[in-house]
């Protein structure tokens, strides 16, 4: 690989000591420079080129750069950038209308980043609790499911069962419980016992984090069934599985189903800006007034131009169907490589994880070294996971390049 500096004024050494450095420690990055992002590949500094196996956790489904995304950015950014919702602005209702109805839902009330989203959820099903349901002031109850990931804020960790998240930053939110994931029984003998103060059920139909694992067949029908009976909305947490990534528009489509409540973020903006939104019918999402809830940059016009156009994008390359195609082709092909360190392999369209058994000291992270070396860059998850989830744009030929990589980098490993 070359050493000669291609993209940028620093080289990757510089860069890392750089971060190092001045940068809090709270990341543990895999130990390459990303300078330049084109489609489904991302270069160093010095122009080394690699195949993109995370996509931004799934914020870049469109791939990097797409050209009408960036176009309605710069065109967007020459005229208006922020007005704060103190007034309006001529691109938000634009937005609203087209993602309402892109989606299916009545309403939207966009904000900025995933965690955002979350606690807008949380916000709005406690206020829905006490308005429309009845609930006793401050006895409202939100159910999450364990192993789940939905951000970072204290309200969210509090929902968490990962120690990472959760140690040295108490004390934690109150009105929270947590059940085991992929367990309708759990959830309805909760729902017996405390329903009457249970406001909603926030659930990802696929937990991307724990490890990309994909619940029983009907879980998220039942859940969605057993909510109705108790009178308990029902939240999807969409931000990674949502537009998409799993081969249909929303990964709750698999059910047949549709959430009270869907939250996304990540794609809608095809990973050029933080933005993020809430979904939901009139009935719910008036129960907020003015005043009640909101951020300065919530809504503002340059976001509403990317996140139509990147929008726009998933319809107009038929991203969803390549998603479920190209998945099914990468599953199968991944359960070819005849190897020790691979114990199972997991996923949706091409949401997709392989689990790795350690070997003679090689783990996950020995085998994500290794495929950076070979030209793709994928991360571990909880250790002995890694995830696959590379742009929706990829090309067949391309993956299919990336699965010759993934299989040499297994079998020189085993």
């Amino acid at each position: 690989m070359s050493d000669k500096l291609v993209f940028g004024n620093i080289s990757s050494k510089e860069a890392i000591n750089l971060e190092e450095t001045y940068g809090a420690h709270n990341y543990h990055p895999l130990p390459v420079v990303l300078a330049k992002g084109e489609g489904a590949k991302v270069w160093d500094p010095e122009g080394n080129e690699y195949y993109d196996f995370l996509s931004a956790y799934s914020a870049v489904n469109q791939g990097h750069c797409h050209p009408k995304i960036i176009n309605a950015l710069t065109d967007q950014a020459n005229i208006l950038t922020l007005t704060s919702r103190a007034f309006f602005n001529n691109k938000l209702g634009e937005y609203e209308k087209f993602i309402t109805e892109f989606f299916g839902y009545e309403m939207v009330l966009p904000m900025n980043t995933g965690a955002e989203a979350v606690e807008t959820a949380i916000k709005l099903s406690r206020k829905w609790g006490y308005v429309k349901k009845g609930i006793e002031e401050d006895k409202a109850i939100i159910i999450f499911a364990e192993g789940n990931f939905h951000g970072r804020t204290i309200t969210i960790v509090s929902a968490s069962t990962d120690p990472d998240c959760r140690i040295g930053f108490g004390p934690f939110t109150p009105g929270i419980e947590k059940i085991p994931y992929n367990d309708t029984q759990a959830l309805e003998d909760i729902l017996q016992k405390r329903g009457k103060n249970v406001a909603a059920f926030i659930v990802e139909p696929i937990q991307g984090e724990a490890g990309v694992f994909v619940p029983d067949e009907n879980y998220i029908n039942d859940c969605y069934n057993i909510c109705k009976k108790h009178n308990v909305l029902f939240v999807a947490d969409e931000v990674q599985t949502g537009i998409a990534r799993t081969g249909r528009l929303l990964c709750c489509d698999y059910s047949g189903i549709k959430p009270d409540i869907v939250i996304l973020g990540k794609a809608i903006s095809g990973g050029v800006l933080p933005v993020s939104a809430v979904l939901s019918s009139k009935d719910i999402m008036l129960t907020i007034k003015p005043g009640e809830h909101g951020s300065t940059f919530g809504g503002f016009p340059l976001a509403c131009t990317v996140a139509k156009a990147a929008l726009e994008v998933v319809k107009d390359e038929n991203l969803i169907k390549k998603a479920e195609t190209l998945g099914n082709l990468f599953r199968a092909e991944m359960r070819k490589i005849d190897s020790p360190l691979i114990q199972n392999v997991r996923g949706m369209g091409l949401l997709n994880a392989i689990i790795i058994k350690p070997k003679d000291g090689v783990e996950a992270w020995d085998v994500c070294i290794k495929l950076k070396e070979n030209g793709l860059l994928a991360k571990p998850t909880h250790q002995h996971i890694i995830r696959f989830a590379p742009p929706l744009v990829i090309t067949k030929e391309q993956l299919m390049e990336c699965v010759d990589i993934i299989k040499s980098t297994i079998l020189e490993l085993s």
